[in-house]
């Protein structure tokens, strides 16, 4: 059988199911099996700009949308050979060897800067896809962007990640054809290292790693080839975030259900001038324990539960 049979009798077996989910709501998962079942090796290509529609993934609605003021903490994953060449969300080829990630709502093209809470290195990274559509993720790395942030074999790590905003907005005017003039906004290797508490701040010296680095021959980044910054406050602390309300006495409520399940806590947070209670169950000794316990207090009522690092 030919390859342009083997794609035809795929787009056959695809249609149906895209017909059967229907609506944007689903459209984002037939995109993202259809990657799985499509393979070619890495070419040149030049994505275009997406914001996209709200959609549905797992019973779970996310809400695409420019936001250059997007800061969050999370639990960080990373893909690689299943997706190598394939098709990214916004029409980009998928290469795992190249510094880029994932992320279920930002503009794509986007432009951030992650940084790994657990030793403190960052990286700026291009976001040019869709997901991670594990609910308990809040970013999907390129293997090489694991590798230079230090958690390709752990798979998991805390993480923060933060938009870039004047880049992205350059990103998004070259995407959608506007003049401007050719600034560089291609994030290169150069990582980052702050100090961690109970940690020396390492020698301020930097290095850029020849990008492109075939895999089998990457290595863990030496901890000298760094840039030294500001330090990284405390040791990262992994909860459940079952819900945030406005009013004490609701979240007090929500406490006392969830004390069975394990240690439960109401935290204060203040957000612009508004003041939240966050009821969390932690902090977790894991990336794994923590993903057992948001399926337990999803279980138990609260399917919009969230992991959050502190």
């Amino acid at each position: 059988m030919t390859s342009v049979t083997r794609r035809t009798k795929m787009i056959s077996l695809l249609l149906p199911l895209g017909l059967l989910l229907g609506g944007c709501a689903e459209t984002e998962l037939v995109l993202h099996t259809a990657k799985q079942m499509t393979s070619h090796e890495p070419a040149n290509s030049s994505g275009y700009y997406k914001i996209g529609n709200p959609y549905q993934i797992k019973g779970i609605w996310y809400y695409p949308a420019v936001d250059y003021n997007y800061v969050e903490t999370g639990i960080g994953s990373w893909y690689g050979p299943k997706f190598h060449g394939r098709q990214t969300a916004n029409g980009e080829i998928f290469d795992m060897n190249a510094v880029t990630a994932a992320h279920r709502t930002l503009p794509l093209p986007s432009m951030v800067r992650v940084t790994n809470l657990r030793n403190g290195r960052s990286l700026k990274v291009l976001v040019n896809d869709r997901g991670p559509f594990a609910r308990s993720r809040i970013i999907d790395l390129s293997r090489r962007s694991a590798q230079l942030l230090g958690f390709q074999r752990a798979g998991t790590a805390p993480v923060k990640v933060e938009i870039i905003a004047d880049e992205s907005r350059r990103l998004a005017a070259i995407a959608q054809g506007q003049s401007l003039p050719q600034v560089a906004t291609a994030p290169s290797e150069k990582v980052n290292i702050a100090a961690l508490p109970g940690s020396q701040a390492p020698a301020s010296t930097s290095k850029v790693v020849p990008p492109r680095v075939q895999a089998d021959a990457l290595k863990p980044l030496p901890e000298q080839a760094v840039n030294s910054k500001a330090p990284v406050s405390g040791t990262p602390r992994i909860y459940v975030q079952a819900g945030a309300f406005v009013y004490r006495d609701l979240a007090d409520k929500m406490k006392r259900l969830l004390d069975p399940i394990g240690p439960t806590q109401v935290a204060e947070a203040v957000i612009g001038e508004r003041r939240f209670y966050r009821v969390r169950i932690g902090p977790l000794s894991s990336v794994e324990d923590a993903d057992q316990m948001l399926e337990l207090v999803s279980a138990s009522g609260y399917p919009e539960a969230q992991l959050v690092v502190d």
